[in-house]
């Protein structure tokens, strides 16, 4: 198999984004959010959005009139996870779309996913993509490559009994490698605090670390040694600094520790890659200008759009969590 999923900084035909159709997302602000998201990333690179047939006037409402709309059947709005990875034949130049199998992260009491599940084989068919079906249980938050082999995830995402507890690591490394065309897992071995409470995904990688190049990690740096992260995120650091030839780039979490429902997880690391632009999640924390800083040397020639992403946030994600990339062939 010739297919690789691209790197998410190398250039998109479009993003894709899913409207909020849980009943936990159905409030102003998560309009309001979700449709910075989708009508800043149009600036840049078309956008679909998925809509479920009842929420389409609402998402009318808010929507850039250059988007276009997908009506489907949606359970809830986390599109990086529930939707197609998107690969390319290096050969023939032709798409491909990654459909794991999803089961609600984890098969979690309170998730619905029957719909969701098909989201990829919709995406596949809609972007004229050639459909892989794969037997694993994952999701787009839970991996993250350079397009050169490399690829991040989590030992309690992949690795976890409540996803594919059957599989053995070499199985998982081995499936992965062979529907995205990498050659080598990092693994971390688990993920931020609150991503393990009730509405978490147990431990998705995209919200520690990222590639921003072929050699260079940027890693979530939680400095306040009052935070159980200061922990987290340092061991994970020493795991990243043991891989050779990398290049290590800390970025400090946000300077707030907690919200109305707890510690929080907000991470610069959950941003989105775009065609000229990088859309990067913002709290009203002083920290906000200095990732947005490290970001634009890291990012060279593309603009660092801010947006808060509390909204996102409060209801278990971040910006990268919303979006899904379909590189261009």
């Amino acid at each position: 198999m010739t297919f690789r999923m691209p790197a998410e900084w190398a250039k998109h035909e479009r993003t894709w984004l899913a409207w909020p159709a849980s009943d936990y997302s159905q409030a102003e602000d998560a309009y309001f959010a979700w449709a910075e998201v989708a009508n800043t990333a149009s600036e840049y690179e078309p956008v679909s959005v998925l809509v479920r047939a009842e929420d389409l006037n609402t998402a009318k409402k808010y929507l850039s009139k250059d988007i276009e709309l997908v009506v489907t059947e949606l359970d809830d709005s986390w599109i990086r996870d529930s939707g197609a990875t998107f690969v390319v034949d290096e050969i023939t130049g032709e798409l491909g779309a990654v459909d794991w199998t999803f089961n609600g992260w984890g098969a979690q009491s309170w998730s619905k996913y029957e719909h969701d599940d098909k989201v990829a084989s919709l995406m596949a068919e809609i972007s004229g993509a050639k459909h892989f079906r794969s037997e694993l249980v994952n999701e787009g938050g839970g991996i993250h490559t350079n397009g050169k082999g490399l690829l991040l995830a989590t030992e309690t995402v992949q690795l976890g009994s409540e996803r594919n507890p059957d599989w053995s690591r070499a199985d998982v490394e081995a499936e992965l490698n062979q529907k995205l065309g990498t050659e080598k897992v990092i693994w971390i071995r688990r993920g931020l605090t609150r991503d393990y409470e009730t509405f978490g995904t147990k431990g998705h990688i995209d919200i520690v670390a990222c590639f921003s190049d072929e050699n260079t990690l940027l890693v979530h740096d939680q400095q306040n040694e009052a935070h159980p992260d200061f922990t987290v995120t340092h061991e994970v650091i020493s795991r990243l600094e043991q891989e050779q030839g990398l290049n290590i780039i800390r970025v400090p979490a946000p300077t707030i520790l907690k919200d109305e429902s707890g510690l929080v997880d907000f991470s610069y690391i959950n941003h989105y890659i775009l065609n000229g632009a990088v859309l990067l999640c913002s709290f009203d924390d002083p920290n906000d200008h200095k990732a947005k800083a490290i970001l634009e040397d890291a990012y060279p020639g593309r603009e660092i759009r801010l947006i808060d992403a509390r909204p996102i946030f409060d209801r278990g994600g971040g910006i990268h969590c919303i979006t899904q990339q379909q590189p261009a062939v």
